[in-house]
């Protein structure tokens, strides 16, 4: 993690004095995401950005995030680097009734008891959701194939076939 960004963070004290945070992560240090990417190989550089919005009362993290994933394209099996881009405001709330107050375009986050953030988690929990279902590399070939049935299925008797025939007599 860089230097200048904390591990812990007051997030209400940010938010009051309007801080901001630029940092750089080797992806080996992001323990949840080993298990999504082929390798951890790479940095992902982060932003946070810590505010209150008056007129929306809401106070605010705003997180960007630039990456490229190292992951395994699932139609070609090789490995690919999938860019990550993102911005994401997230509305800092004290409760799970609160998320309901949020408005359209914040991300809920519930910040602890203590008021304590660790900026790592929040990059994290970002670029795991980040990670697609499947990936497929944009540069991977399509496969497109037609699977004959094998002489095996060809020859099996259809299960069915019996009932068909009782319902001719």
């Amino acid at each position: 993690m860089s230097a200048n960004v904390p591990e812990l963070l007051d997030a209400w004290r940010m938010v009051a004095a309007r801080r901001r945070f630029d940092g750089q992560v080797d992806l080996a240090e992001l323990t949840r995401l080993q298990g999504l990417v082929a390798d951890t190989e790479g940095r992902c550089s982060y932003a946070l950005e810590f505010a209150h919005d008056d007129i929306l009362r809401v106070s605010y993290v705003e997180l960007s995030i630039d990456t490229e994933l190292p992951l395994i394209c699932q139609r070609s099996l090789q490995r690919f680097l999938l860019p990550v881009s993102m911005v994401q405001r997230l509305g800092l709330i004290r409760s799970e009734e609160d998320e309901a107050s949020l408005p359209e375009g914040y991300e809920p986050w519930l910040v602890p008891e203590d008021g304590m953030l660790r900026p790592l988690e929040l990059v994290e929990d970002e670029l795991v959701l980040a990670v697609p279902v499947v990936p497929l590399s944009p540069d991977g070939e399509a496969v497109d194939q037609d699977w004959a049935p094998t002489e095996e299925e060809i020859s099996k008797a259809n299960p069915f076939a019996a009932l068909a025939a009782l319902k001719k007599q």
